[in-house]
C-alpha cells in the first residue's frame, strides 16, 4: 500500500468522523431535552448520570478521534 492511499484512507476516516463528532456535539447543545427523553424511554437514567455519560463518552470520542484519525492524516500529509 503506498502513501497516497494510505494518505486518502485517513483523510475519509478523518472527514466522517469529524462529521460524526459535530453533529454529536450540535445534539447535545442544541436538543439535550430531547435526547434525553429518547434515551430515558430505554433506560432509567437520571439527568445528571445522562449527561456524565454522554460527555463523557463525547470527550473520549474525541481523544480517539485525534489520536487515531486526524493524528495520522496529519503524519502522512507531512510526509508525503
Amino acid at each position: 500500500m503506498d502513501i497516497q492511499t494510505l494518505t486518502a484512507f485517513f483523510m475519509w476516516c478523518t472527514i466522517i468522523n469529524g462529521f460524526v463528532f459535530v453533529f454529536w456535539t450540535a445534539f447535545c447543545i442544541f436538543a439535550p431535552d430531547m435526547l434525553f427523553c429518547f434515551h430515558s424511554k430505554w433506560f432509567s437514567i437520571s439527568r445528571e448520570t445522562f449527561n456524565t455519560v454522554v460527555y463523557s463518552f463525547l470527550g473520549f470520542f474525541k481523544i480517539i478521534f485525534v489520536a487515531f484519525s486526524l493524528t495520522p492524516f496529519l503524519a502522512l500529509l507531512i510526509i508525503g
